[in-house]
């Protein structure tokens, strides 16, 4: 355990234990909000704090997800103004749900034992914002007991939820928000699943049949496999257990996740970033159906929050960190009954003059200007550019493509029929309302 009085960037201070494997990228831009004393900064903090103090982490009977730090951290991010945080601080918050107590308190010596139970939000909030004085209000030091530490790390299973514990935790970086942190911790306990034991125990991670150090050549082969061909007449958040609850299509999943040799970690991320950007604007829908991927375009949020943790991670977490997100990514992608990738309708989009700054005006100013999924990925592009550099401009292609066509979210089935309802019905100002899923490969 860390010491009351440890350096903030206790992520960093760790960077070198674990040995080999390490994914060394440049430290993310921090928007140190606590700090700032311009508007913008004022206003998105008590944004978030108001957020916090006002409404659950987790709503509509214990389904969907608040979105709110997310939608409003990207929008600050590409520049929102004061003006523009308050209207999708308000729209967002339409459907949002006051806090409600949880059935009972939760310790320090009993705090694994209600790991998945989402009644308790409250009494994990409180619990994680009691065990920050004991930190010193070190939220850095906290984060280290209780994602990093002990047998079975909560950070091995950041992908429950719909990866947005993950998601979560990315945002509470970029911001350095103590308040975002305690969010996404108590997002890691209430989701949390038996998805872990993929990372935490070794007997699940072999030798695959057919290795590549390429995704995109693995998720080819996953495409043609006709292990796979009767999973489902339908795409859905249904048809993860499904897999998983096969134990043939289970043991050939996870030999698809084991299939990914990552001899060179760094370039092989920079390709998973490219298949996540792919995965959403590339991907055949079916002709009828000319939506987004509603569950897709989370394999490219929680992508970019990889990206962010990374280089404030130790180490011996980087490897197992992109793997989980792999794993995620393969069952979507299963799950959604494996779209064709055509990368031509990137490469073949003409910009025609237009750039960044067009993408930015449609996220800030567009008609969806207030769907947090939309603004997110838009931005997920933009910083993979930065990270990467873009000589091909296939992530500004990729980018005005989504910017200028997307009118709206697919990939529902029928299990996910009030999520769709959400996800594609009209507000009062005729922008569709973001509203959460029922969750993709929660427990």
């Amino acid at each position: 355990m860390l010491q009351i009085g440890r350096p903030s960037n206790v992520f960093s201070f760790f960077s070198n234990l674990g040995g080999g494997g390490s994914i060394k990228l440049p430290k993310p831009t921090i928007h140190a909000i606590e700090e700032q004393p311009e508007k913008r900064a004022r206003t998105l903090k008590h944004l978030l704090k108001a957020n916090h103090i006002n409404h659950s982490v987790i709503y509509n009977e214990l389904r969907f997800h608040n979105h709110t730090p997310h939608v409003l951290g990207s929008a600050y991010i590409l520049g929102a103004d004061s003006d523009q945080l308050n209207t999708v601080y308000e729209a967002e918050s339409k459907h949002l749900e006051p806090w409600k107590d949880s059935p009972g308190e939760i310790s320090q010596h009993d705090w694994r034992d209600y790991l998945g139970k989402r009644e308790y939000q409250r009494a994990y909030i409180d619990f994680f914002e009691d065990q920050l004085v004991r930190h010193g209000y070190d939220w850095h030091s906290l984060l280290n007991e209780y994602l990093l530490q002990g047998k079975e790390p909560l950070i091995n299973n950041l992908i429950a939820g719909l990866g947005h514990p993950l998601i979560h935790l990315g945002y509470a970086e970029e911001l350095s928000s103590r308040t975002v942190a305690i969010e996404s911790l108590a997002l890691a306990t209430c989701f949390y699943n038996d998805w872990h034991k993929f990372l935490d125990d070794p007997k699940y991670t072999k030798s695959a049949s057919n290795p590549s150090d390429s995704l995109f050549t693995i998720l080819d082969r996953v495409s043609r496999d006709p292990k796979f061909d009767n999973l489902s007449d339908h795409q859905g958040a249904d048809n993860i257990d499904k897999i998983l609850g096969n134990e043939e299509l289970a043991n050939a999943a996870l030999d698809y996740w084991n299939a990914w040799q990552l001899k060179s970690p760094k370039e092989q991320f920079s390709e998973s970033q490219k298949v996540a950007v792919a995965l959403v604007v590339a991907a055949q829908t079916p002709k009828e159906d000319k939506s987004y991927d509603f569950f897709a375009v989370h394999l490219l949020t929680t992508s970019h929050a990889v990206r962010i943790l990374l280089p404030l991670l130790p180490a011996k977490f980087h490897i197992p960190l992109v793997r989980q997100w792999w794993l995620f990514t393969l069952l979507v992608y299963i799950s959604q009954l494996r779209p064709a990738i055509n990368i031509d309708t990137i490469k073949l989009v003409e910009l025609e003059g237009r750039d960044w700054s067009y993408v930015t005006d449609k996220a800030l100013k567009g008609k969806y200007r207030t769907d947090a999924h939309y603004v997110k990925a838009l931005r997920s592009m933009h910083e993979a550019s930065q990270t990467w550099g873009d000589p091909n401009q296939y992530y500004l292609k990729a980018a005005v493509k989504m910017a200028e066509e997307f009118d709206g979210w697919g990939g529902f089935g029928p299990a996910d029929a009030e999520l769709e309802e959400h996800e594609t019905g009209s507000g009062a100002s005729g922008q569709r309302s973001q509203r959460r899923h029922s969750g993709l490969g929660e427990g």
